[in-house]
């Protein structure tokens, strides 16, 4: 159990590396082998469910150190017994820390409502208890209303607002929760806020209460509620953004300010946020990648090396670049999103491999297609200064070539060479003279 339970909102990215800190962070007050259950829900229709629940349970291992467990939730295993149903409620109201991350809003919400683990994730909140992570869908869920992003996004239906779970309407903040805020994947089309864009938005704001507002949580950020001392943090790349009527009040990460002034930012009472504390942003995943935070942007860094180390004609650079990417590509591994592009990264990866293996195959073909243009004709000069008996000429010749790394070895046939380091004293064995 933590000594002050806490909320946290994640806008995305809560299985990558760019969260491992955060994790650690809040993991670090539980006590020693602490009830830890992830809630399976949002995904829980889909047909690789159990591949995504076991990647996250092995990230909460391996990266986090918490020993973890499934709470299944899946209504296509047929009718759920109440006293199944009994046991998930209870399980879940009794886990010292409670996650649930990707997948479908609406579907989570229609099967938390069936099995009324809404009304025991609202009184975890409501009376302080533990941690309860809500991360990309399940954080849609969080809020007053809901947004059904997959229908809308993806099935186009029309922008409407779901009923939520309102796990914040106990502290005072009658929200819509947004994750993916800052959202950039469309590229020549508006997919912010959760892949609505600026005008779905619009409309749907016009249909929230007077007295509610939109929370937007940016990719690879987090809203931190700590529900003891009431003070809520905002931790990662971007910012947790308050939403009134088009009136946008940003909070980046790194600020820390109390519950109460969130609340008059979300009434509209107050216009901008005065944070009690500033922290530079959490750190993000480096090695050659820079400052990138998703893998994307480490893939796209690490192209930019290898390209530029390829140009130098460094390998050393360029195997170093291809390894370090290998390490992003796993590090990315047991992240619960589909669309990280792990398959596109590997595939980036296995090009290099063969670009480096092209250039080391020219490399060990030089000798033969570069350095053999120019010693055949030496050879040549080389034969008749010996068949002329101007054998001081002819060894002239063999300790110009051997300066450059090249062996020379006289036969009845002729004379061969070979691309080596060698040394005069390591010829004197081989003088041209009969």
């Amino acid at each position: 159990m933590i000594v002050n339970g806490l909320l946290v909102l994640m806008g995305s990215g809560e299985t990558s590396p760019t969260m491992v800190t955060l994790h650690r962070e809040i993991a670090a007050h539980l006590t020693a082998d602490p009830d830890a259950v992830i809630l399976e829900t949002p995904y829980g229709f889909q047909v690789n469910r159990d591949d995504i629940s076991t990647r996250a349970r092995e990230y909460f291992r391996r990266s986090v150190g918490l020993m973890t467990a499934v709470a299944p939730d899946r209504c296509d295993d047929g009718p759920t017994s109440s006293g199944d149903a009994d046991a998930l409620r209870d399980g879940v109201r009794r886990a010292d820390w409670v996650f649930s991350g990707p997948g479908s809003p609406s579907y989570a919400l229609g099967r938390w409502h069936t099995l009324r683990l809404g009304q025991i994730l609202r009184e975890r909140v409501s009376r302080g208890y533990g941690v309860t992570i809500m991360a990309s869908a399940a954080a849609c869920t969080a809020g007053m209303a809901a947004l059904p992003v997959y229908e809308i996004y993806k099935a186009g239906h029309p922008p409407e607002w779901l009923s939520g779970l309102d796990l914040l309407g106990s502290l005072g903040l009658p929200v819509a929760v947004i994750p993916h805020y800052d959202n950039t994947e469309g590229g020549t089309h508006d997919t912010r806020f959760c892949y609505l864009g600026e005008p779905r938005l619009g409309a749907l704001e016009d249909e929230l209460p007077d007295e509610a507002a939109v929370l937007g949580i940016d990719e690879h950020t987090a809203a931190i509620v700590d529900l003891g001392t009431s003070m809520v943090r905002v931790w990662g790349r971007g910012a947790m953004t308050v939403r009134r009527r088009g009136v946008s009040v940003p909070v980046p990460a790194g600020t820390t300010l109390p519950l109460k002034q969130l609340r008059a930012l979300v009434r509209g009472t107050q216009s901008t946020a005065v944070p009690t504390s500033r922290r530079p942003p959490a750190d993000a995943v480096h090695l050659v990648t820079e400052d990138a935070t998703t893998l994307q942007e480490a893939v796209r860094s690490a192209e930019s090396h290898f390209d530029r180390a390829h140009e130098a004609r460094d390998s050393a650079a360029m195997a170093d670049v291809a390894v370090e990417l290998e390490s992003v590509i796993a590090a990315w591994s047991a992240d619960m999103e589909e669309d990280q592009g792990g398959e596109w990264a590997r595939t980036v990866l296995h090009g290099m491999i063969r670009r480096l293996a092209q250039a080391a195959a020219r490399g060990l073909s030089e000798p033969e297609q570069t350095l053999g243009r120019i010693l055949v004709p030496l050879l040549d000069l080389r034969t008749r200064f010996r068949e002329e008996g101007a054998f001081d000429l002819a060894d002239a010749v063999r300790e110009a070539v051997a300066a450059g790394g090249v062996r020379l070895r006289d036969s009845a046939k002729g004379s061969e060479w070979r691309w080596e380091e060698a040394t005069l004293d390591q010829q004197t064995d081989d003088h041209t003279e009969p």
